[in-house]
């Protein structure tokens, strides 16, 4: 745990032991937020680490959010501090890769236990202080994914689907309490999620040009600080992706992106 000298915005990152999450810690604590910064791994503590130059409070929690009481054991650690969060990036998420009857169910209903249920376990259990003190800021980590079906990775679309509905609609549901919600909708982005999803054998996977997520993480959180709805994050491709994906029948979609997401032989 590293110390600041003066009392801070406090902002909590799940998934913020690599990849997006780990740069949207940096994010915050560059603009003044202590933090608190989630995972389930033990690299969350090197995340510490790296982040100690900052000068500001960041508090680590190593929880597996897929399991109601690791949100639990999150939240209790958030209320020991004695402080509301005036922000939050809900960002946890894994993907399954491959066909859907050649792949563990336990596989599938983790992801949607931590990228669906866990996304709303938090929000609700961080949207009511913030409406309580009449601010707060909520960012949740969607994907281009959400706005058309997933072959070769359904599940993990689907979920994305989902958190981007979701993070709309209560957007629009907390319109004048002073709590914005943002929907981050990154492209392919060069983490670790092609290998932990299995992955790295498909056409997504091998692409050289993926998105920094230092990058990804600043589009977030500018997004995030100005109240926005949503941002496609990254490349210009990854818009024009989404908005061809948005327009086009989920029919023609899906064979198009399946040549993109289906392991190679």
């Amino acid at each position: 745990m590293t110390t600041h000298t003066e009392e801070a915005p406090l902002a909590v990152i799940t998934g913020a032991s690599t990849g997006i999450g780990r740069a949207l810690a940096r994010e915050f604590v560059d603009h003044g937020f202590d933090v608190v910064v989630v995972a389930d791994e033990p690299a969350i503590h090197d995340a510490v680490a790296d982040l100690a130059d900052s000068g500001r409070l960041v508090v680590p929690v190593q929880t597996d959010l897929a399991d109601a009481n690791g949100v639990q054991a999150l939240d209790d650690a958030i209320r020991d501090l004695g402080r509301v969060p005036a922000a939050a990036a809900l960002n946890a998420g894994v993907g399954v890769g491959g066909r859907f009857d050649q792949t563990s169910l336990e596989d599938h209903l983790n992801l949607v236990d931590l990228n669906v249920r866990s996304t709303v376990h938090l929000a609700k259990l961080l949207v009511g202080p913030m409406v309580a003190r009449g601010e707060g800021r909520l960012l949740v980590t969607s994907s281009v994914a959400a706005v058309a079906p997933g072959p070769y990775h359904a599940t993990y679309a689907a979920s994305k689907a989902f958190v981007h509905s979701f993070a709309e609609g209560i957007r629009e549901e907390l319109k004048g309490t002073g709590v914005t919600v943002t929907s981050l909708m990154p492209g392919p982005t060069d983490t670790e999620f092609f290998s932990r999803a299995d992955m790295e054998d498909t056409k997504l996977g091998q692409m050289d040009n993926k998105d920094d997520p230092r990058e990804v993480a600043k589009d977030g959180f500018e997004a995030m600080l100005a109240g926005r709805s949503s941002v496609v994050a990254g490349s210009f491709s990854n818009r024009l992706q989404a908005e061809l994906a948005t327009h086009l029948p989920d029919a023609l979609a899906a064979p198009i992106l399946a040549r993109m997401t289906k392991p190679q032989d």
